[in-house]
């Protein structure tokens, strides 16, 4: 058999010594952690460079708290995709609301500005996706190690140096709190 310009399919066994790699996570797996005020709640690392030989995405899960939310910001050289899954909120694009209910999904580009509310009872679960990687290292250095089924601390604060932390995950300069 031949596809495409006759060239000749490979053989299962034969994929190249560069063949990616796969992870397969059931919902409490992944590294996790409390998220501080305003968004409280959590977030899961789901894929990353540091557990798959991907270097072109991070992407994880995040549970906002009941009245919580992501202040409004920008990503200067990233893109990301949100994917609502379960609960009721709002996002802000650019100065305009939109619903954010499951199935919904968000892309916001470099540069536009996006906030993320849960404007309902429970959290607001969502998945994020960050083209390239670098939102994982965010959740990982303002966060708290979490483990499944411990009840949720208290409101925290984030750190002093969130800000510093933002420009080295790919942010751009603060715009909200």
């Amino acid at each position: 058999m031949t596809i495409g310009n006759n060239v000749e399919p490979m053989a299962f066994d034969d994929a190249p010594s560069y063949k990616g790699n796969s992870i397969v996570l059931q919902p409490e797996e992944g590294d996790s952690y409390w998220q501080p005020a305003p968004a409280s709640g959590y977030a899961t690392i789901k894929v990353s460079p540091e557990n798959c030989c991907s270097n072109f995405l991070s992407m994880g899960v995040q549970a906002i708290g009941e009245g919580g939310y992501v202040r409004e910001h920008w990503h200067a050289k990233h893109e990301e995709i949100l994917f609502c899954f379960e609960g009721e909120g709002e996002v802000l694009v650019d100065g305009t609301p939109h619903r954010f209910v499951p199935g919904t999904t968000i892309f916001v580009g470099r540069w536009v500005r996006h906030k993320i509310t849960n404007t309902g009872s429970g959290y607001l679960k969502m998945t994020w996706t960050y083209l390239p990687p670098g939102l994982h290292e965010f959740m990982q250095s303002v966060g708290e190690p979490r483990r499944p089924g411990e009840p949720e601390p208290a409101p925290f604060a984030r750190p002093a140096n969130t800000v510093e932390i933002e420009q080295k995950t790919g942010f751009g300069p603060k715009i909200g709190d």
